[in-house]
């Protein structure tokens, strides 16, 4: 069983973090060359990363990450190099040039597939911090169709009738 939890929050001092973990459990006792036993329902892997993003253009300004159970007592060789993801911007081509940075042996398969729905938990945090005020109340300037989601999915499909809702939104709030 695979259970991935992913929190994006407003840190105090106004960045963006996000967190995600992921923990690995067998129904069944195995074990490996370095883990004799596994027991049943104790973690193969268990491990989290910590983004630290500038709320704007979330460009990566600290990451970190920890693996507390790997099957192989090398694999927390690999938890560091997570670092190398400073610089970034999550947007378009992030996962490709992560992927340079942290891909194939320099890395962790596990650590890397937690960046995309990572990538998607930034956006919607900073959307959020966008969008609502800090009290959870939505702002009153919050009308039409946020940037960069015409076209990224069925439903912002520029033909579709949410985008003609949200458009029609849009006008009538800027004639008022």
């Amino acid at each position: 069983m695979r259970d991935v939890q992913l929190r994006g929050y407003v840190r105090d001092d106004g960045q963006i973090e996000i967190e995600a973990r992921m923990t690995d459990v067998k129904s069944y006792s195995m074990g490996n060359l370095d883990r004799t036993m596994i027991a049943a329902g104790e973690p193969l892997h268990d491990m989290w990363i910590r983004m630290t993003l500038t709320p704007a253009d979330l460009e990566i300004t600290a990451c970190e990450a920890r693996m507390d159970a790997t099957p192989y007592n090398m694999c927390p060789q690999t938890a560091p190099k997570m670092e190398r993801l400073v610089g970034l911007k999550v947007g378009k081509g992030f996962l490709r040039a992560a992927g340079q940075r942290v891909g194939g042996t320099e890395g962790c398969t596990h650590l890397r597939e937690l960046l995309q729905p990572m990538a998607t938990t930034a956006y919607q945090t900073q959307y959020s911090l966008k969008n609502h005020a800090l009290d959870g109340q939505p702002r009153k300037d919050n009308h039409g169709l946020a940037p960069g989601l015409l076209n990224s999915c069925h439903s912002y499909a520029e033909t579709s009738p949410v985008v003609a809702r949200l458009t029609a939104e849009e006008e009538n709030f800027v004639s008022n």
